[in-house]
């Protein structure tokens, strides 16, 4: 019955295929056992995080970060803002990142849109605060042409009043996500693995449900390193010493 259901909406276009996370119960909710491909995905968050978007950022890139193994990335700002380094530190390969900063919503709809349908894309990530049935329709077709998937990431960048949702949206899936209280492993000090709260409010063909991720290995591949990558030059490095003056005294 899924699968029909899935023929029916798609109109008899070829199946993109599924990117799992790998967990049973998380890939159980969702429709052909993973996060459907080729569409856009909507990821939002609550409070403050409606300003900086900052777990729904990493929750997007932690998700996309074998997609961008396979293309290009692309995302479109509204401000400059992100930082590509805490990206290699979730494992997304900042090699592949193409950062474009957008004047207004408009044109990061439209710059989400011709990056989609370009080819070499695997991944395209847009900051908006909200996209109505026609830009969302662009937006899918816009998949569709390529089979490069879309994450909308739903963020105010200058703060301000919340604009009105739209009535609907073609979304694949909407998330929300928010910051989980990490814990260290077991018999050791400090912090763990980052963790998150993850609510799958809304999927086609699937089931919502709630779930607490962690992001394992984040961040480590610094601990892992002789040094850091950044030195201290002391002053009187990379050049030889001066040579020793003898002791001169005056007579008195």
């Amino acid at each position: 019955m899924r699968a029909k259901i899935a023929a029916l909406e798609s109109g008899g276009r070829a199946d993109a295929g599924v990117l799992a996370f790998g967990d049973e119960g998380l890939d159980g909710r969702l429709p052909g056992g993973g996060l459907p491909l080729g569409r856009w995905h909507e990821i939002t968050g609550a409070g403050l995080e409606a300003e900086t978007s900052a777990a729904p950022a990493a929750f997007a890139a932690l998700t996309a970060a074998p997609l961008a193994m396979r293309g290009e990335a692309v995302w479109v700002l509204r401000r400059d803002d992100l930082w590509a380094p805490g990206l290699a530190g979730l494992g997304f390969p900042p090699a592949r990142l193409i950062q474009v900063c957008a004047r207004d919503e408009a044109e990061a709809l439209s710059v989400m849109e011709d990056a989609l349908a370009t080819v070499g894309v695997s991944a395209v990530f847009g900051e908006v605060e909200a996209v109505d049935l026609t830009a969302g329709r662009r937006l899918q077709l816009a998949c569709e042409k390529r089979g490069s998937t879309g994450f909308v990431i739903k963020r105010r960048p200058f703060g301000g009043t919340a604009r009105k949702e739209a009535a609907g949206s073609i979304a694949a899936t909407r998330w929300r996500v928010a910051c989980a209280p990490s814990e260290p492993p077991g018999g050791e000090f400090g912090l763990g693995a980052p963790r998150y709260r993850v609510d799958l409010e809304r999927c086609r063909g699937g089931q919502t449900g709630a779930w607490i991720l962690e992001a394992q290995m984040a961040y480590c591949w610094e601990a892992d390193d002789v040094a850091h990558s950044l030195r201290l030059v002391a002053d009187l490095g990379d050049r030889e010493l001066a040579p020793a003056q003898p002791d001169q005294r005056r007579a008195a």
